[in-house]
Parts: C-alpha cells; sequence; structure tokens
C-alpha cells in the first residue's frame, strides 16, 4: 500500500514539492498584474493565468460516540503539519503517506482555516477572476461546519460563507461595485431555490459559445451590508433538506450550492507612443470604464456514505443514492481531468455540469476535505484522501472577464457636463458683475471729475467776471476824477498853456480805450485757458478707465493703511485705558488702606500693590507680595466689599497661580473655591474675566483639574461663556475648558456637563484669540478620544461629531491664523485614526482636508500624522479609490 502511494507521486524524490496555499502567488501580483494591464476585455479574454487546484485537509476532533466506542483504539490518522503530511494508519506498524497543501489539526480555528483556503481565493475574485471553494468528505467530518457556520452566538466559529462576504462588502465600493447573490441546493437531481422554495426546478442554460453555465431562473439578491446576507443565510439553510442518521443527527441531503456575483468598476488605459522628427513623445488616450464580472462560488457537498452504516432506508435511502451518484460522477470528472483524457464525463451529473468552471476551467479552486479520527470509518476516510491527491492534479486556466462599461462612462460624462455647465455660468455671471461694477464705477468717476471741472471752471468765470467789474469800475472813478480836475482846472490850465480842454479829454479817452483792450486781451487769454483745461479734461475722461484698476490698488492700500492706523490707534487708546485704570486702582486701594478699614494687618500690601521700579528699572516681583503679606491674607481680600479691592486682589492671585510653585498653596488655601465662588456670585466683568484666568492657570495640574470638575466649575465655566461678551473674558474660560479636555479620566464628565457645547459655543465671538483656544480644546479633547479608543477603553463614534464639532473643525481646518490651523489639524488627524469616525468625516469633507494636510501642512510630524491615518483606514482608501485621488 506504501507503494502505491509513491506511484500515485504523493512521495517521490524526483518531483518538487506541491506549493502551500500561502506560497502560491497572488493574482494581483507578479501574474495578476499582467491581466490587469490589458486595457481590452478581448485580451484579458484570451490570456490566461495557470493555476492548479488547492487541497487543504481538517481533521475533525472524536466526539462523544466515538470518545466511549474507541477508546481502545488509536487514532487511524496521524498528521505531520510541519510537513503538510498526512500518515494513514493500515495497523500498528504500516502506514501510508500523503502531502497536501496544507494540513489542518483538529486545534485548527475557524479564521485560520478561512485565512489559508478561501481568503486567496475571495482576494483574486475581487481582481476579476471566478473562484471556488469546496469542501469534500464523509458525513459528519464537519463540511457544513468549515462552510456554512454562522457563528451567531461565538464569532470566532463563523465559516467560509460569511467571512467571505465580510471582506468582499469591505473591498468594494457600493456606490460604483455590486454584490448579489443566490443560495441553491441540488436534490435528487434537482436544483431547488433556497430562497425561493417555490422555484424548486431550475434549468441549467449553456453558453454554446463559450460553454459557460448560468442559472437564469435563480432568485439573485442584492447585497448591501453583512446583516441582509446573514438573513439570507439563514432563510436558505432553514429550506435545506437535512435527516438524522446513525453517523450524523443532522446529515444534509443535498448539495448546497451559494454564488456571490462581484460586478466591479474598473478604468482601463491605452498608451501609443508617437514618433516625431529628432524626439518621441507618449500620448495618452482618455480613461476608458471597464466593467470586471466575477463570480465566487462555495459548494457545501453532501458527505459520502455507506448504507449499513448511516442505516438508511425508504425515502432517506433514495437521497443517499442520489447523492452518491453525483459524488460518483465528480470523482469520475476529476479522474478524467487528472489523467489529461480527451473526454471527461461533465454530463452525467447536474453537480458536475454546474462545477464546469471550477475544475479544469477559468476559476480558482479550492478544496478542503474533510476526514475523522475512527478507525471504524477508515475505508471512508481513504476514499475522501484519494480524492483530495486525485483533485490536487487537476489544472486550471484563470481568466479575467472584461466589459467595456459604456453607460458608466456615459453618466460620468454627464455629471462632468452639468458640473461644467454650472462652473462656466457661475463664472459667466461673476464676470458680467464685474464688469457692472467697474462700468458703474467708472461712470461715478467721470460724473464726479466732470462735476468737479465745471465747479472749477464757473468759479474762475466768476472770477475774471468779478476781476473785470473791478477794472471797469476803477476806470469809471478815475474817469470822473479826471472830468473833476480838467473842471476846476482847465480855465488856469487854458490860461498859461493856450491849448483847449479837448485836447486832454482826447487823451484820457486814449488812454481808458488802452486800458479797454488789455481786459479784452485779458479776456480772450483767459478764454483760451479755458479751452485748453476742457481739451485735458476729455484727455483725462479718455484715459480715466486705463487708471482704474491703478486707481482701485491705490484705494485699497490706502484703506490697508487706514485699517492699520485704526487699529493701532486703538490699540494706543486700550493701553491708555488700562494705564489710567491701574493707577486709578492703586490710587483707590491706597486710600483704602489709609482709612485704616483693614487695620494695621495690610500695611505692607500697599507697598506691593502698586507698580514702583527698583534701581534697576524691574519691577517688584510678586512672590516678594507673597512672602511678606501671605497668601491667607490675599485670599481674604477676595471677600471685601469694595469692589476694587476685589478686583486687585483677584488679579494679584490669578499672578500667583500663573506659578506653578505656588498653584499647590493656592488650592490648600482654598484659593480655587474663592475663585469658583468669584465666578459663581459675582456679574463684574473684570472679576470675571480674571478668576477665569486663574482657574485656566490651575487647570493646567492634573489634581487640581479633579479638583475643579469636582466643585461644579465646568458647570459655571460653561454658564460664563454663554453669557459673557468680552473676547478677554472668553479667552479666558475657552483657554480654562481647553486645559480640562487633555484629561482622560474627565471626558464623559465634560461633555454631559456641557463642556464641548460651551467651546462650540464660544465661536460665536469670532476672535482669533478666542478661536485659537478653542480649537487647542477641541485639539485635546480628539487626542484623549483617539488614545482611549487605541487602549480599547472607548468605542463608537466620536463625542466631538455627536456634539456637531465636525462641520466647525471642516471650515477652520485652512484658517488664515497658523494656532488655530494647526490645532484643528491635528484634531481632524485624531479623529481619523479611529475607523468608527470615517463614514462621518466623509461626508462631513474631512476627507478632503486630511488629503490636503497629508500633502501641504507645514509641519512635518503634522504632515506624517495625517498621511499614516489615510493609510492604515480602509474606508478612506476604498473613498479615496472611488473619488480618484492620487495618494
Amino acid at each position: 500500500m506504501a507503494s502505491t502511494a509513491c506511484r500515485n507521486g504523493i512521495v517521490q524524490k524526483g518531483n518538487s514539492k506541491p506549493s502551500s496555499f500561502k506560497s502560491r502567488p497572488h493574482p494581483s501580483s507578479s501574474l495578476g498584474s499582467a491581466v490587469r494591464r490589458s486595457s481590452s476585455a478581448s485580451s484579458a479574454g484570451n490570456d490566461g493565468v495557470p493555476g492548479r487546484v488547492r487541497v487543504a485537509v481538517r481533521l475533525r476532533p472524536r466526539n462523544a460516540e466515538e470518545t466511549v466506542a474507541d477508546a481502545d483504539f488509536a487514532d487511524c490518522v496521524e498528521l505531520q503539519t510541519e510537513l503538510k503530511r498526512l500518515k494513514l494508519r493500515k495497523n500498528n506498524w504500516d502506514s501510508d503517506t500523503y502531502e497536501f497543501d496544507e494540513v489542518f489539526t483538529e486545534s485548527a480555528s475557524q479564521k485560520r482555516v478561512y485565512e489559508v483556503v478561501a481568503k486567496p481565493v475571495v482576494e483574486s475574485v475581487l481582481d476579476g477572476y471566478n473562484g471556488t471553494v469546496m469542501a469534500y468528505g464523509q458525513t459528519g467530518t464537519g463540511k457544513t461546519f468549515t462552510l456554512g457556520r454562522l457563528g451567531d452566538e461565538d464569532t470566532s466559529s463563523r465559516g467560509i460563507m460569511v467571512r467571505s462576504m465580510e471582506d468582499i462588502l469591505a473591498d468594494v465600493s457600493l456606490e460604483s461595485d455590486s454584490v448579489s447573490v443566490s443560495y441553491l441546493q441540488l436534490y435528487m437531481e434537482t436544483i431547488q431555490d433556497l430562497l425561493d422554495p417555490a422555484n424548486d426546478n431550475i434549468s441549467i442554460v449553456e453558453d454554446p459559445k463559450t460553454g459557460d453555465v448560468s442559472l437564469p431562473g435563480a432568485t439573485l439578491v442584492q447585497i448591501r451590508d453583512q446583516q441582509s446576507f446573514m438573513e439570507l443565510l439563514r432563510w436558505g439553510e432553514a429550506h435545506r433538506v437535512a435527516a438524522n442518521t446513525k453517523l450524523n443527527t443532522e446529515s444534509s441531503r443535498s448539495h448546497a450550492i451559494l454564488m456571490i456575483h462581484v460586478k466591479r468598476s474598473v478604468v482601463g488605459r491605452e498608451e501609443d507612443l508617437s514618433s516625431e522628427i529628432n524626439h518621441a513623445s507618449h500620448l495618452i488616450k482618455p480613461s476608458k470604464p471597464l466593467v470586471r464580472k466575477s463570480k465566487l462560488v462555495v459548494v457545501d457537498l453532501a458527505g459520502s456514505e455507506r448504507i449499513h452504516k448511516s442505516g438508511s432506508e425508504g425515502h432517506m435511502l433514495e437521497e443517499a443514492k442520489s447523492i452518491n451518484l453525483s459524488l460518483s460522477a465528480l470523482g469520475k470528472c476529476i479522474n478524467a481531468l487528472a489523467e489529461n483524457s480527451a473526454h471527461v464525463p461533465l454530463r452525467d451529473s447536474k453537480l458536475t455540469r454546474l462545477l464546469r468552471d471550477s475544475f479544469g476551467g477559468t476559476a480558482r479552486t479550492s478544496l478542503i476535505v474533510t476526514i475523522g479520527p475512527s478507525p471504524r470509518h477508515r475505508g471512508e476516510t481513504a476514499s475522501t484522501i484519494l480524492f483530495g491527491q486525485r483533485a490536487m492534479k487537476v489544472e486550471n486556466m484563470l481568466k479575467i472577464k472584461e466589459e467595456f462599461d459604456f453607460k458608466s462612462l456615459s453618466r460620468r460624462l454627464e455629471i462632468q457636463l452639468d458640473k461644467l455647465i454650472v462652473e462656466n455660468e457661475r463664472q459667466q455671471k461673476a464676470f458680467d458683475d464685474e464688469v457692472e461694477r467697474i462700468h458703474l464705477e467708472a461712470q461715478n468717476r467721470i460724473s464726479e471729475v466732470e462735476r468737479n471741472f465745471a465747479d472749477a471752471l464757473e468759479k474762475e468765470k466768476l472770477k475774471c467776471q468779478m476781476e473785470y467789474m473791478e477794472s471797469v469800475k476803477k476806470l469809471e472813478e478815475k474817469m470822473l476824477l479826471n472830468q473833476q480836475k480838467q473842471e476846476s482846472n482847465g480855465v488856469i490850465h487854458d490860461k498859461y498853456t493856450g491849448e483847449e480842454p479837448g485836447a486832454s479829454a482826447a487823451e484820457d479817452i486814449a488812454e481808458i480805450r488802452k486800458l479797454l483792450q488789455n481786459e479784452i486781451h485779458m479776456r480772450k487769454t483767459a478764454e483760451e485757458e479755458l479751452n485748453k483745461l476742457k481739451s485735458r479734461l476729455g484727455q483725462y475722461t479718455e484715459s480715466g478707465s486705463c487708471r482704474d484698476a491703478e486707481m482701485s490698488k491705490l484705494h485699497k492700500t490706502l484703506e490697508d493703511e487706514t485699517l492699520q492706523k485704526r487699529k493701532l490707534e486703538e490699540e494706543i487708546v486700550i493701553l491708555r485705558s488700562q494705564l489710567l485704570q491701574l493707577t486709578f486702582e492703586a490710587d483707590q486701594m491706597q486710600k483704602c488702606l489709609e482709612r485704616g478699614e483693614f487695620g494695621n494687618t495690610f500695611a505692607g500690601l500697599d507697598k506691593h500693590l502698586q507698580f514702583r521700579d527698583s534701581g534697576n528699572g524691574q519691577k517688584a516681583p510678586i512672590t516678594k507680595l507673597f512672602e511678606q503679606v501671605g497668601l491667607h491674607k490675599i485670599l481674604s481680600l477676595l471677600e471685601s466689599e469694595d469692589a476694587n479691592v476685589r478686583i486687585h486682589a483677584v488679579k494679584v492671585v490669578a499672578n500667583l497661580a500663573a506659578e506653578e510653585a505656588n498653584q499647590e498653596k493656592i488650592v490648600e488655601a482654598g484659593g480655587l473655591s474663592s475663585l469658583l465662588m468669584l465666578l459663581r456670585s459675582f456679574e463684574d466683568e473684570t472679576i470675571r474675566r480674571v478668576a477665569a484666568g486663574a482657574i485656566a492657570n490651575l487647570a493646567m495640574n492634573e489634581a487640581n483639574q479633579e479638583l475643579i470638575m469636582a466643585q461644579g466649575g465646568i458647570s459655571l465655566l460653561s454658564t460664563t461663556a454663554a453669557d459673557a461678551e468680552d473676547p478677554q473674558t472668553l479667552r479666558m474660560v475657552a483657554g480654562a475648558i481647553a486645559n480640562l479636555c487633555g484629561n482622560d479620566k474627565l471626558q464623559m464628565k465634560l461633555r454631559s456637563e456641557g463642556g464641548i457645547r460651551a467651546l462650540l459655543g464660544m465661536v460665536r465671538c469670532g476672535h482669533p484669540d478666542v478661536l485659537s483656544q478653542v480649537a487647542r480644546g477641541i485639539a485635546n479633547f480628539a487626542k484623549c478620544e483617539s488614545r482611549a479608543a487605541t487602549q480599547g477603553v472607548k468605542s463608537g463614534r466620536s463625542l466631538l461629531i455627536e456634539d456637531g464639532a465636525l462641520p466647525w473643525i471642516v471650515q477652520n481646518a485652512n484658517n488664515e491664523a497658523a494656532p488655530i490651523r494647526r490645532h484643528i489639524e491635528l484634531a481632524l488627524c485624531h479623529l481619523a485614526q479611529h475607523e468608527v469616525n470615517a463614514r462621518e468625516m466623509i461626508s462631513g469633507g474631512a476627507l478632503w482636508e486630511l488629503v490636503r494636510i497629508s500633502q501641504d501642512c507645514s509641519r512635518e510630524d503634522i504632515r506624517s500624522l495625517a498621511h499614516r491615518t489615510l493609510s492604515s483606514s480602509l474606508t478612506f482608501r476604498a473613498e479615496m479609490r472611488r473619488l480618484r485621488i492620487e495618494f
């Protein structure tokens, strides 16, 4: 018998050892890539990848009956898992040895069986190849347990059917791909639909050209999630024929066949090489949409049985005969294929017709043979092992089936065209609005220039007329004076000169005419100047449109400078007011202390509450005040009735709390309770702002954080955040909450008492300092959540997403302010590390921001974190493949 094993080619030194499941190259690597690189369906259909049928053996542990009946006998099977060998004992001193692709002991887990036997086939199906996983063996050896176990009570016991669908749904994109299922049984040579029991006689249709087998009458159900698939399996198992025999209490009386059809959209690209003069260039054609149609067939064969052992009779006897006949026909086909026979009797049984593609066809096939350890069934075990040995000799030729997806291309082009039309209309509208705005602005400028010129011209005209009238008036006055002089002195003048009065008058008239001519000349000169101004106005009007851009830039620069000047002036005013306020507070405290309101106890406080310069120009340190006056005395001032004293005292406490060495002393002296009391009792904005700042300083210590939460600090801070309007107060409150967000232990309590909503509510202020503290708090909270999820402490989606923080995070991920942007980028990376948040982040637009951060972020650590997060998330990777995002 041992020599027979050698003649079968099982253990021979001349032959190479059959490769295992894991050592086989995956279709997606060396061989599969050659097929996927093909750009047409015809090339994918003609080229094939050789692949032998892979066979694994699984040994069932002894059941209760065998434990009792075979207690005095050793197992008939010995497994050598390291060598992938199986020894079948004939007696105590002789045995036959067989080699398989994999050998599983009785303790092998369902997960390992799936990963070794079925997962390579599932991956091939996802790459576009057909695949088959089949279980063969004697009844009661665990075929249905290996393939069809649902694992409702124990998920670790899930069979190959359930695990295969989990991997398929995790890899496909249901928006562009489709997964459908048929579940059948072959009972008494009749194909019945387990999903539709009324459909109990389904015919087999063969393509005369390709020889492909199909079942057009079978129910085909689209699968959207794992839960619906589980319900279909339960429904089908409920209608499968089973019976109680001596060998198995739930013996399957039919062959169960699960067909999973996968349709995936891929993109092919053709590259043509075109040569030109003195150089060559690649001409790349547009991508072509392809559809890959593949099918995974999972076959749970009914167990072979011997009638005298199973005790079948009556109708069960007829069932057993039908089962054995179909298994015998399958064995004949495998024998013919293993021996390269010219004729393969595929038509002897409907089972062999259905498995035509699985053995000797184009599918990648894995066979798992199940055996039992009992020596009473050694004959059946030997028959099962020989069946597996013959199946290992069958060679298949794997092929991908690709088709052009013209519908998808048309739909995609229509969507792209609609987007381009909308974008074109938007740009055209923006262009028209801009042209209209420029036109109106130019018209207004021209109107203003014309109006200014008309006013200037009118003023010049009035000026010329006034000067002319004044000149005429002066001439008239001079003429009257000359006439009076002539009348009074005319006679005397005539006596001595001997001239007549008419000669002097003629001279005066000539002088007046000369003056008039000068005025006329001046008027003509003014008119010429007016004409020149008009021509210059026309030139300015023509060149006005060319200067609009320059004028706009100048106006914008002037506005920016004005805004900057206004900001500087506001800052100067604020600083001056703060200086005046500090001076006033110091004077008030001085007067209060001089009145002796607090006795001699605080006589030394006056020296240190005032700001005075020392010899080297430095201010007196707060620590001297703390040492000389005493913390309890300073805290007692927080309860003073004088508002100015309270304000000054809380400022001193805030400055003390800024130093870590003083924080423990302040808390021990009751300073934290006093600060919370101020936050609760007083409505003065200054007291609330400074008290919140002091609490923020104390919240930097982890021990103080728990005390703040225990004394209701987060509720007080949330109330203050809702009531306050001053940006500085909100900045202090946001800083305190942000420090609390960094504590892993306070996450749930912080959220339940309104801390997250308070942070998000403060964004209404819009001040950059407030937004920076809000972003820091969100980043701290997201980091703690990510750490808790990694450690397994937390499950479920992020509390930040539940409280509605995601839209604001996405909106400010590219904020101009560097601190805000840095904290938001960190928050996005931490949220994305938890897989359960991925879907909502994709729908909220966070995926695009994560891609941008991984490529453009200025900080290397954040950029690397984003890249690592995207690479490790299956959901993000699937979405990026769907959106064709290069990463």
